[in-house]
Protein backbone atom coordinates (compact mmCIF):
# COMPACT_ATOMS: atom_id res chain seq x y z
CA UNK A 1 0.00 0.00 0.00
CA UNK A 2 0.92 3.64 -0.67
CA UNK A 3 0.24 6.50 1.58
CA UNK A 4 1.21 9.79 0.00
CA UNK A 5 1.04 12.95 2.59
CA UNK A 6 1.35 16.31 1.75
CA UNK A 7 -0.10 20.09 3.01
CA UNK A 8 -0.99 21.98 -0.35
CA UNK A 9 -0.02 25.24 -0.66
CA UNK A 10 -2.56 27.80 0.57
CA UNK A 11 -3.01 25.37 3.36
CA UNK A 12 -2.46 26.82 7.00
CA UNK A 13 1.29 26.15 8.50
CA UNK A 14 2.96 25.09 10.38
CA UNK A 15 0.52 22.40 11.34
CA UNK A 16 1.82 18.97 13.25
CA UNK A 17 0.28 16.72 10.87
CA UNK A 18 -0.37 16.56 7.26
CA UNK A 19 -3.22 18.06 5.83
CA UNK A 20 -3.99 15.15 3.30
CA UNK A 21 -3.31 11.59 2.86
CA UNK A 22 -3.84 10.05 -0.41
CA UNK A 23 -3.57 6.16 -0.17
CA UNK A 24 -4.32 3.34 -3.03
CA UNK A 25 -4.93 -0.36 -1.65
CA UNK A 26 -8.30 -2.36 -1.26
CA UNK A 27 -8.04 -3.41 2.46
CA UNK A 28 -9.30 -0.98 4.93
CA UNK A 29 -8.21 -1.08 8.87
CA UNK A 30 -10.24 0.45 11.37
CA UNK A 31 -8.62 0.36 15.04
CA UNK A 32 -11.17 1.38 17.65
CA UNK A 33 -10.83 4.09 20.65
CA UNK A 34 -7.65 3.07 22.21
CA UNK A 35 -7.22 4.38 26.31
CA UNK A 36 -4.45 4.20 28.23
CA UNK A 37 -4.61 0.75 29.56
CA UNK A 38 -2.21 -2.02 29.64
CA UNK A 39 -4.02 -5.89 27.94
CA UNK A 40 -5.02 -6.51 31.54
CA UNK A 41 -7.02 -3.46 32.02
CA UNK A 42 -4.31 -2.03 34.00
CA UNK A 43 -4.65 1.89 33.83
CA UNK A 44 -1.26 3.42 32.73
CA UNK A 45 -0.33 7.17 33.76
CA UNK A 46 -3.44 8.14 35.60
CA UNK A 47 -4.05 11.96 35.42
CA UNK A 48 -1.18 12.02 32.85
CA UNK A 49 -1.72 13.41 29.33
CA UNK A 50 1.41 13.03 27.92
CA UNK A 51 2.09 9.48 29.29
CA UNK A 52 -1.93 8.80 28.10
CA UNK A 53 -1.28 9.96 24.75
CA UNK A 54 1.74 7.51 24.06
CA UNK A 55 0.27 4.73 25.56
CA UNK A 56 -3.05 4.93 23.86
CA UNK A 57 -0.87 5.43 20.89
CA UNK A 58 0.99 2.56 21.67
CA UNK A 59 -2.25 0.46 21.55
CA UNK A 60 -3.17 1.55 18.40
CA UNK A 61 0.32 0.31 17.12
CA UNK A 62 -0.65 -3.08 18.24
CA UNK A 63 -3.75 -2.78 16.89
CA UNK A 64 -2.38 -1.88 13.38
CA UNK A 65 0.43 -4.81 13.58
CA UNK A 66 -2.13 -7.82 14.54
CA UNK A 67 -3.76 -6.07 11.25
CA UNK A 68 -0.46 -6.82 9.40
CA UNK A 69 -0.59 -2.78 9.35
CA UNK A 70 2.19 -0.13 10.92
CA UNK A 71 1.73 3.79 10.96
CA UNK A 72 3.25 4.02 7.44
CA UNK A 73 -0.13 2.59 5.94
CA UNK A 74 -2.59 5.31 8.44
CA UNK A 75 -4.45 7.42 6.83
CA UNK A 76 -6.21 9.22 9.59
CA UNK A 77 -5.64 9.57 13.35
CA UNK A 78 -8.67 11.06 15.48
CA UNK A 79 -7.71 12.06 19.40
CA UNK A 80 -10.63 12.60 21.96
CA UNK A 81 -9.36 14.73 24.72
CA UNK A 82 -10.93 15.43 27.65
CA UNK A 83 -11.62 18.49 28.94
CA UNK A 84 -9.03 20.57 26.50
CA UNK A 85 -8.31 23.28 26.28
CA UNK A 86 -5.20 24.90 23.88
CA UNK A 87 -2.78 25.31 27.00
CA UNK A 88 -2.77 21.37 27.32
CA UNK A 89 -1.27 21.45 23.28
CA UNK A 90 2.32 21.32 24.96
CA UNK A 91 1.48 17.63 27.15
CA UNK A 92 -0.15 16.49 24.09
CA UNK A 93 2.45 16.73 21.81
CA UNK A 94 4.96 15.33 24.42
CA UNK A 95 3.12 11.94 24.33
CA UNK A 96 3.32 11.66 20.67
CA UNK A 97 7.09 12.47 20.47
CA UNK A 98 8.11 9.83 23.37
CA UNK A 99 6.74 7.64 21.70
CA UNK A 100 6.90 8.20 17.91
CA UNK A 101 10.27 6.48 17.10
CA UNK A 102 9.12 3.40 19.26
CA UNK A 103 6.22 2.96 17.28
CA UNK A 104 7.08 3.83 13.48
CA UNK A 105 5.13 7.02 13.96
CA UNK A 106 6.10 10.00 11.47
CA UNK A 107 6.41 13.14 11.92
CA UNK A 108 4.79 15.33 11.33
CA UNK A 109 1.31 13.42 11.65
CA UNK A 110 -0.86 11.84 9.00
CA UNK A 111 -4.24 13.70 8.53
CA UNK A 112 -5.19 14.34 12.45
CA UNK A 113 -8.33 15.60 14.35
CA UNK A 114 -8.19 16.67 17.94
CA UNK A 115 -11.74 16.93 19.36
CA UNK A 116 -12.29 18.25 22.98
CA UNK A 117 -14.48 16.29 25.01
CA UNK A 118 -16.42 16.34 28.19
CA UNK A 119 -16.08 13.22 29.34
CA UNK A 120 -14.92 9.48 27.68
CA UNK A 121 -16.26 6.56 29.67
CA UNK A 122 -14.09 6.29 33.08
CA UNK A 123 -13.31 9.26 34.71
CA UNK A 124 -9.70 8.53 34.44
CA UNK A 125 -9.62 8.25 31.02
CA UNK A 126 -7.78 11.16 29.22
CA UNK A 127 -7.23 10.60 25.70
CA UNK A 128 -8.98 8.32 23.03
CA UNK A 129 -7.33 7.41 19.57
CA UNK A 130 -8.96 5.81 16.71
CA UNK A 131 -7.13 4.68 12.92
CA UNK A 132 -7.71 4.26 9.29
CA UNK A 133 -5.62 2.72 7.54
CA UNK A 134 -5.49 1.73 3.83
CA UNK A 135 -3.52 -2.08 2.88
CA UNK A 136 -3.26 -3.64 -0.50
Amino acid sequence: MTVQYFTPDGMLRPTPYHHVAVGTGTRHVHVSGQIARRADGTPVAPGDLAGQVAQALRNTSVGLTGAGASFADVLRLTFYVTKWSPEKIGDFMEGVQAVADEIGLGLPLPPASLIGVEYLFEPDVLVEVEATALLD
